[in-house]
């Protein structure tokens, strides 16, 4: 069962990618989507499985890598961790699969997309059932790559190229870290196995590693535990694939690509690996308070950063790309509180509404002719009432609204920070109230000038705007359902009081076991107070009295720069990173390149040669005197040789 679920969409990508062309766009359609929902399928029943029978496997394919003291399976690792990963993949991708068969429709390379998003899936696959950070890595580089070749799909619009390769440079970043830690590990261990590794962390978290490292490393002047040094440097892969702060600006250009790439990515596959990883390693991470806490403090900073930003955006897909790496920083800070479970409760949860909302937001766009600015829509609740009211749930959802999806997971991460009871604690729960507040109104933002108020478009008449096709429709209401129930449905089973022991087992490690105690009621009740009054004061601001926007823009010029400028990164790395490394390409291509090595490389040679081609041609004039020049020349030089040796 393991094995099907895991090369199904592979094989799904074989055949629409090498054979699309004679099978045809809708087989293609067909078949990817068939394998990767029976994929889905199975997964249920692999988690149905894990939770009722505490069900848990490692299937070894074949045998990877075998060098020396390196021995590395391909393997496919079944437990409480890997099965939640498995379902949110799994049924995210597949009703991805369908809903493109509708949104693509026009679109003269189906096949080739289809093929890319199996292929996604199945690398994804391949991340998250792993026993070893070396097939982590093959998957992790894998989906990497897959978003390269998604983001960039239409090839030919120079800013989906572009967007294309910023993701890709931007991750090599974390992906280096996270290649220098997986080296590390295996100085340090010997292996690269997650068993073993684990068994072996108490041991040499707390005792001399090897005369190299003596304990302690020494880098620039900074000494760290090595253990702290491996944490660092896999938390930095994490920040590059989950968008995280100072890493997250090729998140919201991922836009450029089709909607359900940009659904697939933020919700079920690449920005939840980073999550996924620090989870995995959590029996490395509870060794190392030091990276927790700054894991924490990135994951603070990113969801407020994030929402900041969101507030001013006018791209409908840029604004809840921004929200999803608002929600990672959740993630992350729950993760580095040392809240597993409920990182892992929040990125179940959030696939759904998360999913719902891009794919929604694709339904919008598909029905006013890919317009994407939301200043350019308004007034058609009533033309898109199904798209309209599960983009309400989707929003109810995601901001915390009670007893939907989102108020259980984020809520308990909110109430587990503060209940850590430390200053960074305390700090993420109050920075996660007020974010969700944020939250909120951007959120409410998006909804009220999408479809309420006035009518903006001047390029395409009201009537012409029509409800998606069914096949788009119905993916969004399957979304709509986990959006409302996943919540309340699963909060006991991911973050019950007796969680630790009876579901996650050993796939989390609780080096300090978290507290079972309540919160202050002014903790667990200010949250949804503040979304559910954050419904009226959007509704005035966007739709009531507009002109109170207008004047707090105008009157706050600066911060609204700032924020529309998404706090100035891309301007930074520009100014730091990419006109140095241009001004310095340059230099080496005239200076170097074309003045020295082509000047007397092969320039200069074929230069000499055809100079000496063009003397050597004026000896064949027809005058027999000057051959005979020629020939004693010829016979001179060949006597001195004879001579000399």
């Amino acid at each position: 069962m393991e094995y099907t679920l895991v090369f199904s969409p592979l094989l799904g990508a074989i055949m629409s990618g090498f054979f699309g062309r004679y099978i045809g766009d809708r087989n293609s359609e067909i078949i990817t989507s068939l394998l990767v929902s029976f994929s889905a399928l199975l997964s249920l029943i692999i988690f149905k499985e894990v939770v009722l029978n505490n069900y848990e496997n490692n299937l070894v394919v074949f045998n990877w890598i075998t060098s020396g003291s390196l021995d590395v399976n391909w393997s496919i690792q079944v437990d409480a961790v890997s099965s939640v990963m498995l379902v949110v993949v799994c049924l995210i991708s597949s009703l991805v699969h369908i809903y493109s068969i509708g949104y693509m429709s026009g679109d003269p390379h189906k096949t080739r997309f289809m093929a890319f998003l199996s292929l996604f899936t199945f690398a994804m696959l391949i991340l998250v059932t792993s026993d070893n950070f070396l097939q982590l890595f093959f998957g992790w580089e894998g989906v990497g790559l897959c978003s390269y070749f998604l983001i960039g799909f239409w090839f030919k619009k120079e800013s989906a190229n572009a967007a294309a390769i910023k993701a890709f440079i931007v991750n090599r970043v974390g992906d280096l870290a996270f290649a220098l830690g997986i080296f590390l590990i295996f100085y340090l261990f010997g292996t690269v196995n997650y068993d073993e590794v684990f068994k072996q962390i108490p041991s040499v978290a707390n005792a001399d590693v090897t005369p190299f490292l003596n304990r302690e490393l020494i880098y620039l002047g900074l000494n760290f535990k090595a253990i702290d040094l491996i944490c660092i440097l896999l938390f930095i892969g994490a920040m590059g694939k989950s968008a995280q702060f100072i890493l997250h600006t090729w998140l919201p250009d991922a836009m450029e690509g089709p909607t359900p790439v940009s659904a697939l990515i933020h919700a079920a596959t690449m920005v939840t690996a980073g999550v996924f990883l620090i989870v995995r390693c959590s029996p490395i991470f509870e060794y190392s308070q030091l990276a927790l806490n700054i894991i924490c403090l990135v994951g603070i900073t990113t969801a407020f950063f994030a929402a900041t930003v969101a507030l001013v955006q006018n791209d409908i897909k840029k604004i809840i790309a921004y929200s999803t790496c608002s929600q990672l920083g959740y993630m992350f800070f729950a993760a580095g509180v040392g809240a597993y479970n409920a990182a892992m409760f929040h990125l179940f949860t959030h696939a759904f509404f998360k999913a719902l909302l891009f794919l929604g937001s694709g339904s919008v766009i598909h029905s006013f002719k890919d317009e994407q600015d939301i200043r350019n829509m308004g007034g058609v609740w009533k033309k898109l009432p199904y798209t309209w009211a599960l983009m309400i749930v989707g929003t109810l959802a995601l901001t915390g609204f009670p007893f939907l999806s989102g108020y259980y997971s984020k809520d308990a991460i909110i109430e587990f920070a503060y209940m850590r009871g430390n200053s960074i604690g305390y700090w993420a729960s109050l920075v996660g109230i007020f974010t969700a507040f944020l939250t909120a109104i951007y959120s409410w933002r998006l909804i009220f000038k999408t479809f309420h108020g006035r009518y903006e478009n001047k390029n395409l008449k009201l009537e012409s705007v029509h409800e998606s096709h069914y096949v788009m429709i119905i993916p969004l209401i399957i979304l709509g359902i986990g959006s409302i129930f996943a919540g309340f449905f699963f909060k006991e089973l991911f973050i019950g009081t007796n969680i630790d022991s009876d579901f996650w087992k050993n796939s989390i490690k609780f080096l300090n076991p978290l507290s079972t105690e309540h919160p202050p009621l002014s903790i667990v009740y200010s949250t949804p107070l503040l979304v559910v009054l954050s419904i009226p004061i959007s509704y005035y601001l966007f739709v009531k009295n507009k002109n109170i926007t207008s004047w707090l823009a105008h009157e706050n010029k600066p911060i609204y720069n700032f924020l529309i400028n998404k706090w100035y990164f891309d301007e930074l790395y520009d100014y730091l990173f990419v006109k140095p490394s241009k001004r310095v390409g340059n230099f080496f291509w005239k200076s170097i390149d074309l003045k020295t090595i082509d000047r007397l490389g092969p320039d200069g040679i074929s230069n000499l040669i055809n100079k000496l081609s063009n003397n050597a041609v004026k000896f064949q004039n027809g005058y027999i005197y000057k051959y005979a020049y020629i020939m004693l020349l010829g016979f001179s030089a060949l006597l001195t040789y004879l001579i000399i040796i």
